[in-house]
């Protein structure tokens, strides 16, 4: 007679076979499973890197060890990530970055590139400091908590943490556009980041993460398997510029970003080539040249840009049937199932 226990043990059994079938059938299933494993091992590290950021509390060096310890969570989930113009994020100098912001799988960018920039700490809503226990590791280790609703206050705590990024030669990342959104362009900047660059006089550093439209999809629940190409462009001085050049070079910042963008972005699309199989429709957009009229990313505000319609096609697709899909090199759907059986 099977008592209750070997029933709970049999019907566990029974869940674990069926994961590989899930996460191979389901698009739903692999995309809430992705980001499980990634807020779930980034809280497991935190758990276990607290005792050692108590030894240098608020260090920024710290998040060199978080970045060793979470980094390979990229793997686990079927994302790699490329880095162009290492040069400028590799010298030792105090510097505002300003990247765009279209997840919160950005961090996980930032954790493979963390060795490179060094010293360097971030910018981050309040709220996120009560997500225990990240919350607690990443204060631990220096990331600077702003309260978005009291400005005030904001404006002091920056100005306190501007003064000491220039003296100790730390490079301070922030996301001007605030929100994340994946929609394919690049929406309006906030100031913040450009007066604390003048105020200092020190560089502007822009650093611009490729598209993620052709493997995520919030609305839709795809989480697919891509590549990432993460852009940094040459330091923008702000030597000499005052208050009132703000506006002027912000503008050109987010110029060269949206370029940047567009041009990488294109790339990544190119990778996703349509194969018409079992009545999964060909996305003909996502062959186009990259110099060509159809991947031009519309300013924010506009409708749909044709670069983002055709990744989106393209994510679709490959949930729908990842083997009806051309997905780069290296990212298909048994590298990501491989990677799913290491953890089980």
């Amino acid at each position: 007679m099977i008592t209750m226990t070997s029933f709970i043990e049999l019907l566990g059994l029974f869940l674990l076979l069926m994961l590989p079938f899930l996460y191979e059938t389901n698009h739903i299933f692999r995309y809430y499973f992705k980001f499980l494993m990634y807020y779930g091992i980034v809280s497991f590290n935190s758990i276990i890197l607290i005792p050692a950021f108590l030894t240098r509390p608020c260090d920024v060096r710290n998040l060199l060890w978080a970045s060793t310890w979470c980094h390979r969570v990229s793997t686990l989930i079927g994302l790699r990530w490329e880095l162009r113009g290492k040069e400028h994020l590799a010298k030792d100098q105090a510097c505002i970055i300003v990247a765009n912001h279209q997840s919160s799988l950005d961090v996980l960018g930032m954790f493979n590139i963390w060795h490179v920039m060094n010293k360097c700490t971030v910018v981050a809503k309040r709220e996120l400091f009560y997500a225990w226990p990240f919350g607690l590791a990443a204060w631990l280790a220096g990331l600077i908590f702003i309260d978005r609703v009291r400005g005030e206050k904001a404006r002091e705590t920056l100005n306190d943490v501007n003064r000491r990024i220039k003296k100790q030669r730390i490079k301070l990342w922030v996301f001007p556009e605030g929100t994340r959104r994946n929609t394919g362009a690049l929406h309006p900047f906030k100031k913040g980041a450009f007066h604390m660059a003048i105020d200092q006089q020190i560089p502007i550093l822009p650093v611009v993460f490729s598209s993620y439209c052709t493997f995520l999809n919030d609305k839709k629940k795809i989480l697919n398997s891509g590549r990432i190409v993460i852009t940094t462009l040459p330091p923008v001085s702000t030597e000499g510029l005052t208050k009132d050049d703000i506006d002027v070079l912000m503008d050109r910042v987010r110029s060269q970003m949206i370029e940047t963008f567009r041009v990488t972005s294109a790339e990544a699309l190119q990778r996703y080539k349509p194969i018409k199989r079992g009545g999964i429709p060909a996305a003909s957009s996502a062959s186009t040249s990259s110099s060509s009229t159809t991947t031009t990313v519309a300013s924010p505000g506009t409708a749909a840009t044709p670069v983002a319609d055709a990744a989106v096609a393209a994510a679709a697709a490959v949930a729908s049937n990842s083997s009806a899909y051309g997905q780069p090199p290296g990212y298909g759907a048994g590298a990501a199932k491989a990677s799913l059986l290491k953890t089980l």
